[in-house]
């Protein structure tokens, strides 16, 4: 009876052995293979999108590229939507997720974060012409916004039950909806509300209220503790150098200042 216990006890450790190797192995793959997958926005500038030369371009395009050079390996850049970019994550189609991805508790018990790459801050934009200072005033009018975003969380939170939100399912189709006068109001991130307003000036859109500030994090495999650790360092070692603050004046057109661990 003791040794079958002693068998069985020897077979259920190795059993979580097995586990925790499998947990931890995102890293080792990454060196091993010299490649590394990250997934990344094309329709989201200045963040992610795709250039004149029909190649992505953009903060998370040139972080992804960063982080792959300081890791030794050649990164594998993987088109993704909002609503796709957790999933391809869980099912490791990717093994990191840069993609302009804010972090909330609902979102950490699926998957892992670093710490902050970025700054962004969502918020509400319409034409200066329309009365808008605060969420009660959404009420009897129409917004565009992305499903399944931060921005989409935040709105909800505070639109009036009289507001009608319509979700659209990715960021170009929620400013077209905007752009073409299908709804009266946006809510996006304000360096795509820019790029939009440098476009139409005709619009005359301007900030109507935040929703949330919201730094970008980029998104890790859950348990894949190792690759967590390492991306950290090369994040807080260009907090140090100036690099993350460079890329923030390159695309953003200020520095990154303070982001939160």
């Amino acid at each position: 009876m003791q040794k079958r216990h002693f068998t069985l006890g020897f077979a259920l450790a190795a059993l979580f052995a097995a586990a925790g190797a499998q947990a931890q192995s995102a890293l080792d793959d990454v060196l091993k293979s010299k490649t590394i997958r990250i997934a990344v926005p094309t329709d989201f500038p200045p963040y992610g999108f795709v250039g004149t030369d029909l190649k992505p371009q953009g903060l998370d395009i040139e972080m992804a590229q960063y982080i792959a050079a300081k890791l030794g390996v050649k990164a594998e850049l993987v088109p993704v939507t909002t609503g796709n970019r957790i999933p391809y994550l869980q099912t490791r189609k990717a093994d990191l997720v840069i993609s302009t991805l804010g972090k909330n508790p609902d979102r950490e018990k699926v998957i892992d974060f670093t710490v902050a790459y970025s700054p962004f801050f969502i918020a509400v934009f319409a034409a200066k012409t329309l009365p808008v200072k605060a969420p009660a005033d959404l009420a009897g009018k129409s917004i565009s916004v992305t499903r399944g975003s931060v921005d989409d969380m935040e709105l909800t939170k505070v639109a009036p039950a009289a507001a009608e939100l319509r979700r659209f399912e990715d960021n170009n189709a929620t400013v077209s909806a905007y752009v073409a006068g299908q709804v009266q109001l946006l809510a996006t991130s304000a360096q795509v509300a820019a790029a939009m307003s440098q476009k139409n000036p005709q619009l005359g859109t301007e900030l109507k209220f935040v929703l949330k500030n919201s730094p970008n994090y980029i998104g890790v495999g859950k348990g894949e503790d190792k690759l967590r650790t390492r991306v950290n360092e090369i994040l807080m070692e260009a907090r140090r150098s100036g690099e993350i603050d460079r890329m923030s004046v390159k695309w953003l057109g200020s520095p990154a200042g303070e982001l939160p661990n």
